[in-house]
């Protein structure tokens, strides 16, 4: 993946890493990935309207998944890259691109689950509404979300799901 295919994310961000970032071992620690992937969900979010409705319903991550792919030092720039890419009946699963300008590559995936919660807390429809919004959010992009209708429980691929289809190639395809 090169930095231009980050063209298939409808939320593009830049990233500064900042020397706080690294650990003892001169790299960026594991956990700044998260932080990464938290700021471009809420770009996400705010784009499709989630982050009005807080009084009503919030969007909550469920589950949340990060491959290291290449390792990362200040002073960088990343790319961070959000996309939608299944829609579930109380949420939906994003997909996140971390490029790195110094590096020229792909240096980190992740995915997480987001499900909508009410305001007491319990799993929730998507409104029709915000499922609507990321559809056309991810046809700017040139994304289908349509389901399969030969196979409507066909998952998606995704670039976690590539990269651990070269680790275990009895993996399904």
């Amino acid at each position: 993946m090169t930095i231009a295919n980050l063209n298939a994310f409808p939320i593009v961000q830049p990233q500064t890493v900042v020397w706080g970032e690294m650990d003892a071992f001169g790299h960026v620690n594991n956990v700044a990935y998260y932080r990464y992937f938290e700021s471009v969900r809420i770009s996400y979010l705010q784009a499709i309207g989630a982050l009005d409705q807080l009084t009503e319903m919030n969007p909550v991550v469920a589950a949340n998944s990060c491959r290291y792919l290449k390792s990362v030092s200040y002073p960088d720039e990343l790319e961070l890259g959000a996309r939608v890419v299944e829609l579930r009946s109380s949420g939906f699963r994003m997909e996140y691109a971390l490029m790195s300008r110094s590096l020229k590559c792909l240096v980190a995936t992740g995915e997480a689950i987001v499900v909508m919660v009410d305001k007491e807390g319990k799993k929730m429809a998507l409104p029709e509404e915000f499922r609507q919004t990321i559809i056309n959010l991810e046809q700017t992009v040139g994304n289908d979300l349509a389901v399969d209708e030969n196979n409507p429980h066909k998952q998606p691929e995704t670039l976690l799901g590539k990269a651990l289809s070269k680790i275990n190639p009895l993996r399904e395809k």
